[in-house]
């Protein structure tokens, strides 16, 4: 299991190990409540014309988005582990600042500049702690993260000066993405069904797999550097394609039909099936020469919505010594994530109907984050009764 790098025990004083908190506490409820308004608020500003929220009115910006707005503070609310109050109060407010950049000129210049400088400071606060990581899987976090954080800068520059090209450049960052899921999918998947089955039948499962592992890694890397260039699209594909063989080997090994009483588990291995279905639905395209588009939503919507939720909600969980078996939610979440996903990707098949479809899907992904956003709320409260119960018990036995 991949640990997050952490200051050792005395380094830090007591005083200013009270001012430390996790970052995910601010990053989860903000990314969930943004991936809920901004798909909507998008559709309905490209269904109306209205010019107030131009970084919204394009399917590339409302993309740009999901990609580098709401994945970026998943990835800040994991990663970043204790923060000390200030600087999460920094990160948090540059962040929200970003997301200004969806108003109309002149508000848009400034949200820009918040932005490119929290994408920076991001990648200075995680990359240079997963260089230190001792296996070389490991490692790749840190040029993976540090690619990410520099493409949204990438992306704020070439909205503002060359829009036209900004999709391409999304579509790569989708299959970095992709990449980055595939890695810490497995590395949340893993310890969690050899945790549950341990206690259950005093035997592990098959773990994290490091020779399947090491081989996605290796296949999704050398895609994302070949679909760089047009001509070389069809190896991508045919590389991606034999990454998508392997997903489905490493969900077997895991053996889904051991765990029909956890249906929170089961959950996050259907996330972690979307990716595998993204992987071939893209492959698909590359090897006909095709520019993905529709169907990176397997990836952006199934995998992602289903995986990040899933991670928010046991994060949250576990900090109040609570369940994740005890949330029924997570299931539903997933239905709703696949329902989203299914919507968006069979919108070519619909003819004039397709709207519906778009709506429909907008709405199941909306309703899920909302839903995310409440039960956050749930666990935290829950969290913070627990822990001013365990700071009471010693002033009532004084």
């Amino acid at each position: 299991m991949l640990k997050v790098p952490v200051n050792a025990p005395g380094q830090v004083s007591d005083e200013r190990r009270a001012d430390r908190g996790p970052a995910w506490t601010l990053f989860f409820p903000l990314a969930a409540l943004q991936a809920a308004l901004a798909l909507p608020l998008s559709l309905a500003v490209m269904a109306t014309g209205s010019g107030w929220l131009s970084g919204l009115a394009t399917p590339a910006a409302h993309g740009r988005e999901l990609l580098f707005g709401f994945a970026l503070a998943v990835i800040a609310g994991y990663l970043l582990g204790p923060l000390p109050r200030r600087r999460r109060i920094l990160l948090a407010g540059l962040w929200l600042v970003g997301r200004l950049g969806w108003l109309a000129p002149p508000m848009a210049w400034p949200a820009l500049l918040a932005e490119a400088t929290f994408a920076l400071l991001l990648a200075a606060g995680m990359v240079p702690r997963f260089l230190a990581a001792k296996k070389w899987r490991n490692r790749l976090l840190s040029p993976l993260l540090g690619l990410l954080c520099l493409l949204a800068v990438a992306s704020l520059a070439v909205r503002a000066l060359a829009p036209e090209h900004l999709p391409p450049l999304l579509h790569q960052g989708v299959l970095w993405l992709l990449l980055l899921m595939v890695f810490m999918g497995g590395r949340v998947i893993a310890p969690a069904l050899n945790g549950h089955l341990m206690a259950r039948e005093r035997a592990a499962g098959a773990g994290v797999q490091p020779r399947l592992e090491a081989a996605l890694l290796g296949l999704l890397v050398s895609v994302g550097l070949l679909v760089t260039q047009r001509a070389l699209w069809p190896l991508a594909g045919a590389l991606l394609a034999l990454a998508w063989l392997l997903i489905p080997m490493r969900l077997w090994r895991w053996s889904p039909w051991r765990l029909r009483d956890r249906p929170d588990l089961l959950a996050l291995l259907l996330g972690y099936a979307w990716l595998g279905v993204g992987a071939l639905l893209v492959a698909a395209d590359l090897l006909a020469g095709i520019a993905p588009t529709t169907r990176l939503h397997a990836v952006t919507v199934g995998a992602l919505g289903t995986l990040a939720s899933g991670i928010m909600l046991r994060q949250a969980i576990l900090r109040a010594k609570g369940q994740p078996a005890e949330e029924p939610w997570l299931v539903v979440l997933a239905g709703l994530f696949a329902l989203a996903a299914g919507l968006r990707l069979a919108m070519p098949l619909a003819g004039s109907g397709w709207h519906l479809l778009l709506w429909g899907a907008a709405g199941c992904w909306s309703l899920a984050w909302l839903l995310v956003v409440w039960r956050l709320r749930h666990w935290s409260r829950r969290a913070a009764m627990r822990a001013s119960a365990r700071a009471a018990t010693p002033a009532a036995a004084t």
